[in-house]
């Protein structure tokens, strides 16, 4: 066979291979609904995804940002993946504890130290096994992005010590872990969604609500709150996931765009979120927060008095996953 036959077969083999590898990408919209505003970490790791696929799928996938809970709270989002009705989400990972009652461990007061260490855990086999655990209530998980520690503010005063959360009418997300957090902490805990959140705040239902500086920043909790207190009582990774009707409607070249995007957004979005976080809490400051800072003797009394739900939720959770995670977290800290 002469050298030009080989090159001309050799090329009509690309050109095939490029035809039916295209072939297997379908031009298709991808609904992907949020909590946080446009501009926030969550956003720009969302608009980062976006850009990743539409790349990769020579622009036959698009991602289309639903920011801000325009199509509901978390709750009626995680529904609607499930019904296939929107394809994508990125929430707080311990929200899916309805789900998979497991996830309710990322949300243990005082769990991480910081951000690298809940990398560690939820990349590695503990935070696998839970994504895994979502497949048969139709959802796929495709990674961990950052929301950050919560911190608390409020309205009425300044929380200089434990005992001053006591008596605050405390808005917290839709968890029962939260609402045991909080009632035990003294204040009286109140589940509201996302989107009705500044609202609350505005006309004073709830005295306050707890959120990384983040989310404080770029959901102007400024205007209607006085005080912030840096608690960092939760570290909240975040679940990437798709509705698994979705995923199980894509081909595999398909599933590898948009693993391949969600894995490199996720490094993108850490990255963003923890650099945003130091930046957020000055121009709180400058915003007008009052910003307390709980000195190490009364955060020793916040763990001490969190004790109790920490062991509520063992039980419920599994003492074989929390004794899991404990292990994988001491395996970090090594």
């Amino acid at each position: 066979m002469s050298r030009f036959i080989q090159k001309t077969l050799l090329a009509a083999a690309a050109v095939l291979a490029m035809t039916t590898a295209g072939a297997q990408v379908k031009e298709r919209t991808i609904k992907f609904a949020f909590q946080n505003q446009t501009g926030h970490p969550q956003a720009q790791g969302a608009q980062k995804f976006a850009d990743l696929v539409a790349e990769k799928s020579g622009k036959k996938i698009t991602v289309k940002l639903f920011p801000g809970g325009s199509l509901g709270g978390d709750l009626q989002t995680v529904s609607a993946l499930q019904g296939g009705t929107v394809e994508m989400t990125v929430l707080n990972a311990g929200i899916l504890t309805a789900q998979v009652k497991e996830f309710a461990a990322y949300d243990f007061p005082f769990l991480f130290n910081n951000g690298q260490e809940a990398d560690a855990v939820t990349d590695g086999p503990f935070g696998q096994k839970l994504m895994a655990k979502l497949e048969e209530k139709g959802l796929h998980g495709l990674g961990y992005w950052d929301l950050g520690f919560r911190n608390l503010t409020n309205s009425k005063r300044p929380i200089a010590k434990a005992d001053d959360i006591a008596g605050l009418k405390i808005r917290v997300i839709q968890s029962p872990i939260y609402i045991d957090l909080f009632n035990t902490l003294g204040a009286n805990a109140t589940p509201l969604p996302f989107p009705e959140l500044y609202s609350a705040l505005d006309q004073k239902a709830v005295d306050g609500q707890e959120n990384p500086n983040t989310v404080i920043l770029s959901s102007k909790f400024a205007e209607v709150q006085k005080y912030l207190t840096q608690t960092r009582h939760i570290y909240n990774p975040q679940a990437l996931i798709v509705s698994k009707k979705t995923w199980d409607s894509m081909s595999a070249e398909e599933k590898k765009i948009i693993s391949d995007a969600a894995t490199e957004a996720t490094t993108f979005q850490r990255q963003v979120s923890r650099g945003a976080a130091d930046s957020a809490l000055e121009a709180l400051k400058t915003a007008g927060m009052t910003v307390t800072e709980l000195p190490p003797a009364e955060m020793a009394k916040l763990r001490d008095k969190v004790k109790p739900v920490i062991e509520k939720y063992t039980a419920s959770v599994g003492e074989g996953t929390v004794k899991e995670l404990m292990a994988e977290i001491a395996k970090v800290r090594k």
